[in-house]
Order: C-alpha cells, then structure tokens, then sequence
C-alpha cells in the first residue's frame, strides 16, 4: 500500500562559498510545480557572502526561504544535522538533501516527491538504469567515483545502488526515528553513514535515475582530508551501529 504524498516539503541545502549559485537555484527551484516546498540554506560564514544573499533574497519567495547561519566552516554532517532538526521543528512531512552548485538535477525533485509516496527514503540514483554522471568527466574520475560507491555499498552490505550520492527526500517518520545524534561523518561520508543507519532500521528506499552534473560555477569542496574520513569511516559503521535493527526500531523520537 502506498504511503501518503507529504504537502510540506523543506529542502536543505549547505553552502559555503555558493553565492554565484543561490539566485540561479532559488529561481529554477521556486519555477517547480510545488507549491508545497520551502527551502532551509545552512551557511558556515561563506567569505562570498552568501548567507547574506540567501537572506536578502527570501522575501520575494513569501516566507518559503529560511536561512542558518553557522559561525564558520563546520562541515557537510552537522550542517545537514542541523538543518534536518529544524525543518522538522518546523512541521515538515518531508525533508531533502541537495548541492547548491546544480549537480543535481532540480528538475527530477517531483519524482523524487512521487517515490517518497511509496517509500520511506526516495534517493537520486547516479547507478540505476537511466542515471549516468557528467559526460565532460575523465574516465578516471569516473572510475573513483564509482569505485568509492561500490567500496561502500559491498562492505556494509547495502540494497541501493547509489550509496554515496546526496540528492535524497526523506519522510519525515523516518528521520524520527533514525538516532541522528550519534553520526559522526562530517564530509561526504555522511551520506553513507545515514544510508547505513537507515537500512540497519529497515527503511524502504526508492532509487530515481538522475543525470549528476560536474558544477559550472563555483569550486569543489573535496580535498584528501574528506576522503580519508570517507575510507576509514566506512570500516567503523557496522560496529558503530550493530545495535540498530528492525527489532530495535523505536516510535520514540531522535530530535
């Protein structure tokens, strides 16, 4: 039986140094046929000022835009942490994930909006059928991207096919009852890090075939020091979360 479709949808979306982005993106974002959506930007302190734009701009969307601003550079995990408490303080049934730097594909949001209808996590899938990466990628960097995929998905044991993308619409039952607390990732990481904990609780994920993007404006966050996390990290989760099951599965909230 199919869930119902949530009316309230926040998207969260981190930024550091995004300020050539956010006009573009809150535009393409507020042209989506939803009504219902609204959107949470967690700045750390960008030096370009973009929290300062994002909040200049949020009048002209009627109260559709709302905006956190960190005291500095503190990280993709807490920033997302943060952001899903507060949308979810704030009465959302649903809550998304995405880039800023339109990697991911604000177009595909409404598919993203029906699968959630009939799963309790829809995710943006680079790795079904019909997804594909940017086709001005270099072979190898093609080949590390889905490298450090399979490495993630094969050691923890993980059903969906893109463990390491992070363009995901979460029910809002489902980040309930997920013990956000006890993350610990902070780079890109994170997003296997929640992906594992929701499948230790046996959430139904639904993939969505996306095309990802290389960035046209702006520079990367990646650095050595997000992917080491990233291959160390990934060996700690099953003892990290051995206590996590269906069984254990609590109606108890984790805010």
């Amino acid at each position: 039986m199919s869930l119902k479709k949530p009316v309230n949808i926040t998207i969260v979306i981190p930024t550091y140094n995004e300020a050539e982005n956010i006009p573009k993106l809150f535009a393409a974002l507020f042209d989506l046929p939803l009504p219902e959506l609204s959107l949470l930007i967690v700045d750390d302190n960008s030096p370009d000022g973009t929290g300062r734009l994002a909040e200049s701009l949020a009048p002209r969307y009627g109260g559709r835009v709302n905006v956190l601003h960190r005291a500095g550079k503190m990280g993709l995990g807490t920033a997302y942490i943060e952001g899903f408490r507060y949308a979810l303080e704030h009465g959302a049934q649903a809550v998304g994930q995405m880039d800023a730097d339109f990697s991911h594909p604000v177009a595909k949001i409404p598919e993203l909006v029906c699968a959630i209808g009939e799963a309790d996590i829809a995710i943006g899938s680079r790795y079904v059928a019909g997804g594909s990466l940017d086709e001005r990628w270099p072979l190898w960097r093609k080949g590390l991207s889905a490298w450090g995929n399979f490495y993630a998905r094969t050691l923890l044991g993980l059903p969906l096919r893109d463990v390491t993308g992070g363009f995901r619409l979460w029910r809002r039952e489902t980040l309930l009852n997920m013990p956000l607390e006890r993350v610990r990732s902070n780079g890109y990481v994170f997003q296997v890090e929640i992906a594992y904990i929701a499948h230790r609780l046996g959430f139904k994920h639904k993939e969505v075939p996306i095309y990802f993007a290389d960035r046209r404006w702006g520079k990367s966050k990646m650095n050595f020091r997000i992917q080491l996390e990233a291959a160390l990290r990934v060996w700690r989760l099953p003892w990290a979360y051995r206590d996590l099951s269906v069984e254990t599965r609590s109606a108890a909230t984790h805010l």
